[in-house]
């Protein structure tokens, strides 16, 4: 554990339990336990995520618990050799928040990131999710763009 009181570490092959731990986090933290863990995936179809290069899972543990998690997907693009990440997911437990956690998720994802070759890590907030917009105002350049989303079927 760092001086700050908690560690942050990438998650991969063989870390479903910690998998299931940050979806229970995220259910608690965003108020819907039915997305989250109404229906949990199976551990080999969390272990092929967790495979994938373009699936990015960081977690924060302090003693062991985990106090916050960080779920991002690397978009390579066709246009230059580079790519984007964007941050799906990310929440902290209610008792570590404002103890730079979230800060400390996004520092990790940024060295990764930097060693794919990502030019930009982009996230969406809600509006009214104030807590959200400070800490990415604090650390990015806000754009306002209206998000769509578009059945399959």
């Amino acid at each position: 554990m760092t001086a700050r009181g908690f560690d942050v570490r990438a998650l991969g092959p063989g870390d479903a339990a910690a998998m299931r731990g940050m979806l229970a986090l995220f259910g608690e933290a965003f108020g819907d336990t039915e997305t989250y863990g109404g229906a949990p995936p199976s551990d080999a179809y969390l272990e092929e995520r967790l495979a994938e290069r373009g699936f990015i899972a960081l977690a924060a543990f302090s003693g062991g618990t985990m106090i916050g998690g960080l779920a991002a997907y690397e978009l390579r693009k066709f246009e230059r050799e580079r790519s984007e990440i964007y941050i799906y997911d990310l929440a902290v437990a209610e008792a570590h928040r404002r103890k730079g956690v979230a800060t400390a998720l996004i520092e990790s994802l940024k060295g990764i990131a930097d060693a794919r070759g990502a030019w930009v890590i982009f996230v969406q907030a809600d509006h009214g999710d104030e807590p959200a917009i400070a800490l990415y105002t604090k650390l990015g350049v806000r754009e306002d763009v209206l998000h769509f989303d578009i059945p399959p079927r």
